[in-house]
């Protein structure tokens, strides 16, 4: 018996009768072989976490752009904080813990330099961007796991999962929809405390019912949060916050939009993002050689734009600074 065997009867004897069993997955895109130790949602972490794409995100901007300081969060740490919450929730709901992490530790593999920024900025110069949309470009067509297909060949099931992280659409799995709750505990709860680090608030400016609902640290709020996810959820098909909650979560959520998401200190280099970004974009589709010797193969003119456009998602704040510099910017010169 393959040892992979063994978690498919102990998913079918113990996980709950709304999680999606490995069994019953909807497979991948290319048919392969199965491997005799790790189920195809181990499988689809793994290959997760060894992508080009995922190592980007130790150097993309999560809320702060190039912040000075150590301790502000990445897009990778917030990556980790989602699949350490999500992971929580679904053992406490009975549900499938490897495909959990698969979606959370995928969900944010298309974010963009800059943050929402630069992800605005492309959408700005393409007509149509969304993080999410790039996330399953890059597993379906960018990272490259095998010669004999495209992408990273995951499961539908977690690709749905990084598809519906955002957006109106649930995903088919209840382990997507901890997925797209567990990235809102996460992102709500570490930028109060980045902005609180950052100088743009004090907890004591926080809406009144956050302390009193959710707590007054960042671990109590984020215990409150899970707790009450799991209350509303267990043994039910959907998952949901109890709708006191959920209420003043949503508070939460319109306060950072108002004072730290748009118009604050945190966002005071955007107007520098969409200029680096607008220059890169439009110097790669008048140069197509460059771009051409930068992913290292031909572009077919119908393809270029889409081409100057996953490059640059791509990069992380660093290079998309250093690239810049290269092409726009003098060389210094020693004598």
């Amino acid at each position: 018996m393959y040892l992979w065997e063994r978690t498919l009867q102990w998913e079918k004897d113990y996980l709950s009768p709304y999680a999606q069993l490995t069994a019953e997955t909807r497979g991948r895109l290319y048919p392969e072989s199965e491997c005799e130790i790790r189920t195809p949602y181990q499988r689809d972490r793994d290959r997760i976490l060894h992508s080009k794409a995922f190592r980007r995100l130790r150097s993309k901007t999560q809320v702060f752009i190039y912040p000075f300081g150590d301790h502000y969060r990445t897009r990778l740490t917030h990556v980790l904080e989602v699949a350490q919450i999500s992971r929580t929730i679904a053992r406490a709901l009975d549900l499938n813990e490897d495909l959990t992490e698969a979606i959370a530790l995928g969900h944010d593999l298309g974010h963009t330099p800059f943050g929402h920024a630069g992800e605005a900025a492309l959408a700005q110069l393409v007509g149509h961007f969304r993080h999410n949309e790039q996330s399953l470009r890059v597993v379906d067509v960018l990272e490259k796991h095998s010669p004999d297909y495209p992408g990273l060949n995951l499961t539908f099931e977690v690709r749905d999962g990084i598809l519906n992280h955002t957006g109106p659409q649930m995903p088919a799995a209840l382990e997507g929809q901890v997925v797209k709750l567990g990235d809102r505990i996460a992102y709500l709860n570490h930028d109060v405390e980045d902005a609180v680090r950052a100088g743009i608030l004090t907890e004591a400016d926080l809406p009144s019912c956050v302390p009193k609902v959710l707590g007054s640290t960042r671990a109590e709020r984020i215990d409150t949060m899970v707790k009450s996810v799991i209350a509303a959820s267990r043994g039910k098909p959907q998952v949901v916050m109890t709708d006191e909650v959920a209420r003043v979560t949503d508070e939460l959520r319109e306060f950072l939009f108002a004072n730290v998401y748009i118009g604050s200190e945190a966002k005071r280099e955007e107007e520098k993002v969409y200029g680096v970004i607008a220059q890169l974009f439009n110097y790669y589709v008048d140069h197509k050689h460059i771009l051409e010797e930068r992913v290292g193969h031909a572009i077919n003119e119908s393809e270029l734009v889409r081409t100057a456009c996953d490059y640059i998602a791509g990069m992380s704040d660093s290079y998309a600074i250093a690239e810049f510099e290269r092409l726009f910017l003098p060389a210094s010169w020693n004598g």
